[in-house]
């Protein structure tokens, strides 16, 4: 996957056609809230993002039919990744602290706890 960063407005078209799944421009745009934007900011939008690598494409005669390239997931995770690397100098546990001093309730760090407690036995339990 590209390592790029998305703009706003190329993201929420991400958002959009991850939604969809496939779809033609007319599906994605309207995906969008009222006032919509123009066919053409968003077909735009959807050139640069098939230029990153981001959406793929099959033609039907003079109209695209557009899927993503790049998971949800995959995106999130690599952003996240970025996000570690740049503010807190590689170190997940250090973004975590963040979060838990800052960010979440006490139902949120039990449910966390419970997710991260999940993972540990599922690991130990693979060697």
């Amino acid at each position: 996957m590209e390592s790029k960063e998305l703009t706003k407005a190329e993201e929420q078209v991400m958002q959009y056609l991850w939604n969809v799944q496939k779809g033609f421009l007319k599906d994605i745009v309207d995906q969008f809230p009222i006032p919509r934007p123009a066919y053409t900011t968003v077909s735009t939008v959807i050139r640069v993002l098939v230029k990153k690598g981001f959406i793929g494409y099959n033609t039907y005669g003079k109209i695209n039919e557009y899927y993503p390239l790049v998971s949800k997931s995959d995106y999130f995770q690599n952003h996240v990744r970025s996000i570690i690397d740049h503010f807190f100098n590689g170190s997940a546990p250090e973004f975590a602290s963040f979060f838990a001093n800052e960010q979440l309730n006490l139902s949120e760090l039990e449910e966390i706890k419970k997710l991260i407690e999940e993972k540990i036995k599922k690991i130990k339990s693979n060697k």
